[in-house]
């Protein structure tokens, strides 16, 4: 019989971490995209090895609030990679939501909107659009701008929900994967409000381009910095890029390059030193009182 109360409350407690709500970012069709006819879909892409969203034209989020013995009034808004074609959501949103949940920290994932995939496997489309880079990065160009629209609303949002969601709006955090690295230091850069500009910040094996290595720092934002050397992206300097901007301007910042890992390993599992990424992360966010 004692089992079986303690079992019943281990699932009482995977339970409370694994509910979630699916909101919508916006009341109707969101600004600029009026008349986008995709649909959002879920696949397991093949190429990518892990669950995909992709077709977001109606951004929404998926709260995973803390337990209330354990909630620790932080909030982190997660914005997972996919090179703006899709959305890696169980690899770098869902899982490290779950994580981050057990952890007391309520998460966020924010489902951004993506360039239009034209078939059934985002993946792979991205990869033949990528091979002409020019012209695919003309057409990202104005979706990296809704997204940064995107989780700015995010932002605005759970701060105008805090006593609802059980965080305080000053333990703000947002952390993104990737293509979701430059969205979110679209809110650390680029806010003019400075209600959207979040209070901690994590990049992911990013890649900021020059005009964001350009941008000045807002405020005093501790950034948290990952990424692996043997990045197949090539990325890893970028990273560096991004530590030396804070660093040069006396702002809190932590670098962790892995030698292995390669490009999107999120929460992967591959026997290797950068599996522990997310410990360095949860460390940190002690450090700075997060946690």
């Amino acid at each position: 019989m004692k089992k079986l109360i303690i079992a019943g409350l281990f699932l009482m407690g995977l339970h409370s971490i694994q509910a979630q709500k699916n909101i919508p970012l916006y009341s109707g069709k969101a600004p600029g995209t009026e008349n986008w006819k995709q649909k959002e879909a879920q696949t397991y892409s093949d190429l990518f090895k892990t669950e995909v969203v992709y077709n977001v034209a109606q951004p929404s989020i998926l709260v995973f609030e803390a337990d209330k013995a354990k909630a620790s009034g932080t909030v982190i808004i997660i914005a997972p990679g996919g090179g703006f074609q899709s959305l890696s959501i169980k690899r770098e949103g869902i899982d490290l939501a779950k994580k981050l949940a057990d952890e007391g920290i309520t998460a966020v994932v924010l489902k951004y909107r993506l360039l239009e995939t034209k078939s059934n496997d985002p993946a792979r489309e991205m990869m033949e659009n990528i091979k002409d880079r020019k012209a695919f990065d003309s057409k990202t160009a104005p979706i990296k701008i809704m997204a940064g629209d995107d989780i700015k609303t995010a932002v605005t949002y759970v701060r105008s929900h805090a006593k609802e969601l059980n965080i305080q709006p000053d333990k703000l955090g947002v952390i993104g994967f990737s293509a979701g690295a430059s969205v979110i230091l679209e809110s650390v850069l680029h806010s003019k409000d400075a209600s959207t500009v979040p209070n901690f910040a994590a990049s992911i094996y990013g890649g900021p381009n020059e005009d964001v290595l350009a941008s000045k720092i807002p405020a005093a934002i501790p950034m948290f910095i990952c990424a692996a050397s043997d990045d197949q992206l090539k990325l890893a300097p970028k990273s560096i890029q991004l530590y030396n901007k804070w660093l040069e301007a006396g702002q809190p910042v932590e670098l962790h390059m892995y030698e292995k890992g390669g490009h999107g390993f999120g929460m992967g599992v591959q026997n290797l030193p950068v599996d522990h990424w997310i410990e360095q992360y949860t460390n940190w966010l002690k450090s700075h009182k997060y946690l």
